[in-house]
């Protein structure tokens, strides 16, 4: 693997030209040994920031060969097992570049040498993905990855290498885009994921530090061509990074503003989560009835970003809609409110006047094929468990998907299908809501609906069968604020 240009040990000292050899090679030691354990114990302030950890934490760590996440996975190592715990490296080979494969082994290799265990994700869309918006695409689908290997394995943090020259570019690049407090607020130290949290200790970090630590480690580490690329937003802003440092705006200075706006969010955030408390009424089903007077008597910076956590709530999409659609959307919502879509929910009146959001139609999940016991997530709402059902020897393949006014129209007659689970939930619910419902089928039809407590009981034996299935939506409704600022760990 091909090295950066290293920086000095310590930028600000400097050991002296003039001094004996033995000399400076004894000052060198104790300035690296020094820039170690100052690291470390500054990445242990940072975890505490961010806890609390179960005993004998188990950490994934994003990491892809660049200098940032080599030393992220050190430090978290060295932070994991003094408390009895784990930590386990994740790569994504994204397949945007020839070399991708390699390198992913090469990190693997490295990383074997200092006892930390290493996985390679595959992103099987990478290799001809192209156009508009490349660099984000591939960082959801890495992000998708990521989250999902550690669902599966039950793990509870996944930590990123995002420094503070990171933060900083981030910032310019949301305030060139005109964000208001949320985005200027830049990258949260945690992220409260489904079922996970997303963590950035080290938001505070000097890149220039974190290379110096590789340094004195011998750890190698990959240069990633796209960082040189200014055909990407990201690289044409670092390149102008010396000249806004020479104006002021030094990425300590910048970094400290979007910590400062991120208190800010912070407050705004309990005001939503209060406001939800009161108003929302979530249903396990996939909808949320909402208190029309209470959304609207709230201030409306609050309602606006009220809205905005239902609608990806119900709609099921990683991320808000912009915030003019959603502004309209709020108008219209004070007016006479007649049905809108946005982000893949549905709003429209329900009883008494009340808001009622619920999954569009149009925009569902494809079905899935399933063929055998799993757990599958579906449409961004839903996590579905299936098991292998009684009496079939060998599974056949079944899909999860929509059940649709069509597979209504079958099974509302079949009476002894009704009643496994919930079966009271059948009356009632509307009709936009009943045909979003997540439905299991095989080569007979509709073999099961959970949410309607209905399992087929006449005609072929299902081979699967679902023994739970709950609300798993991409964010939580009112949890996981933006979080807190870590620690300043200076240079």
């Amino acid at each position: 693997m091909a090295t950066g240009t290293l920086p000095p040990i310590v930028p600000s000292i400097s050991l002296g030209a003039k001094n004996a050899a033995a000399g400076s090679a004894s000052a060198a030691h104790g300035l690296t040994h020094g820039l170690t354990h100052g690291l470390n114990d500054l990445f242990a302030s940072a975890m505490d920031a961010l806890g609390p950890f179960e005993p004998a934490p188990h950490l994934a760590v994003a990491v892809s060969g660049g200098a940032d996440s080599m030393a992220l996975v050190l430090l978290a190592a060295d932070w994991a097992r003094a408390r009895g715990g784990t930590v386990t490296a994740l790569t994504v080979d994204h397949g945007l570049r020839a070399e991708s494969r390699r390198e992913a082994l090469g990190v693997g290799r490295a990383l074997a040498a200092r006892r930390i265990s290493h996985h390679i994700l595959t992103w099987r869309g990478g290799a001809d993905m192209t156009g508009a918006n490349l660099q984000a695409r591939a960082r959801d689908a890495r992000y998708g990855l990521l989250e999902d290997w550690c669902r599966a394995k039950g793990v509870l943090h996944l930590l990123a290498g995002h420094h503070r020259d990171d933060q900083a570019e981030t910032f310019i690049m949301r305030l060139t885009r005109g964000s208001g407090l949320y985005g200027l607020a830049a990258m949260a130290p945690v992220i409260e994921r489904a079922g996970m949290r997303l963590l950035r200790p080290l938001l505070d970090t000097s890149p220039d530090n974190l290379r110096s630590f590789l340094e004195q480690k011998g750890v190698e580490w990959i240069e990633d061509p796209s960082n040189q690329n200014a055909a990407f937003t990201r690289v044409r802003i670092r390149r102008a990074m010396p000249a806004l440092a020479a104006a002021g705006m030094t990425s300590q200075r910048i970094a400290d503003t979007a910590a400062r706006l991120g208190a800010d969010r912070l407050a705004m955030e309990h005001r939503v989560a209060e406001l939800l408390a009161r108003a929302a009424a979530p249903d396990p089903r996939g909808f949320i009835r909402v208190k029309r007077e209470a959304f609207l008597d709230a201030p409306a910076e609050v309602g606006l970003r009220v809205l905005a956590r239902l609608v990806v709530t119900v709609g099921g999409a990683p991320y808000a809609p912009r915030f003019g659609r959603l502004k309209r959307l709020y108008d219209e919502i004070k007016g006479p409110c007649r049905a809108r879509t946005l982000g893949g929910a549905c709003i429209r009146k329900g009883p008494g006047g009340d808001l009622l959001l619920c999954r569009e139609i149009a925009a569902l999940a494809e079905p899935v094929e399933i063929k055998g016991p799993a757990t599958v997530r579906w449409d961004g709402r839903f996590l579905v468990k299936l098991t292998a059902a009684k009496g079939r020897r060998k599974p056949a393949s079944m899909t999860l998907g929509a059940l649709g006014s069509g597979g209504w129209k079958k099974i509302k007659d079949d009476r002894g299908g009704f009643g496994v689970g919930n079966g009271s939930a059948r009356p009632g619910l509307p009709a936009i809501v009943r045909a979003s419902l997540p439905t299991l089928r095989d080569r007979y039809g509709v073999a099961e609906v959970p949410h309607l407590g209905y399992r087929r009981c006449r005609g072929g034996i299902a081979s699967l069968k679902v023994v739970e299935v709950r609300s798993f939506p991409s964010q939580p409704l009112a949890g996981g604020v933006f979080g807190l600022r870590g620690v300043e760990s200076g240079g």
